[in-house]
């Protein structure tokens, strides 16, 4: 099952934990109340597994890839880790379904302030389209990801700030409908 916490201010290694003391968990509600959504699946048959066609057929995920995210199987690593690591947002959902290795989403709660969600092998995740968040790799420095989107991949980050674009005005909208 998922672990998500509140983040303590440190801001050296990103790939620790970084867990706030007193430790402060997070758990699924808090998190779908954000927007997040999450399952657990069995990632050793993601390639016949009919769960997941389930949820690619009910979410309209229609196109996938495969990335490896490590310094021997990623071109230009260091680039990549920083830029994943930028606090950003997109204009569509982010979906990722972690088949091997493991690594940290970071999003924002409603105050701003940075939960850690601590992804491993058989955790998929929606992450809605307009919300603040991050990726970084833990200390294993690995993980191979499945990466699902609605349509033809875009992956255009758009730094912080980004208040002014559409899909950030509606996902503010959303949390203040479910506050």
């Amino acid at each position: 099952m998922v672990e998500a916490w509140y983040m303590d201010e440190a801001a050296d290694d990103p790939r620790l934990p970084h867990r706030a003391e007193p430790a402060r968990p997070v758990g699924l509600e808090q998190l779908r109340r954000l927007g997040v959504l999450y399952w657990k699946l069995d990632a050793d048959k993601y390639e016949n597994d009919p769960e997941l066609e389930k949820i690619r057929k009910e979410r309209n995920y229609s196109w996938v890839d495969i990335i490896t995210i490590s310094k021997d199987k990623l071109p230009n690593y260091e680039e990549k880790i920083k830029m994943f690591f930028e606090e950003h947002l997109h204009l569509d959902e982010e979906i990722r379904y972690i088949l091997d290795g493991s690594g940290y989403f970071d999003v924002r709660d409603q105050e701003d302030r940075w939960i850690r969600i601590s992804m491993e092998k058989g955790d998929m995740i929606t992450l809605p389209a307009g919300i603040y968040h991050r990726f970084t790799l833990d200390e294993k420095n690995y993980v191979k990801a499945m990466r699902l989107f609605v349509g033809d991949p875009v992956w255009t980050p758009y730094n912080r700030p980004s208040d002014h674009l559409e899909a950030r005005t509606q996902y503010l909208e959303f949390l203040a409908q479910s506050a």
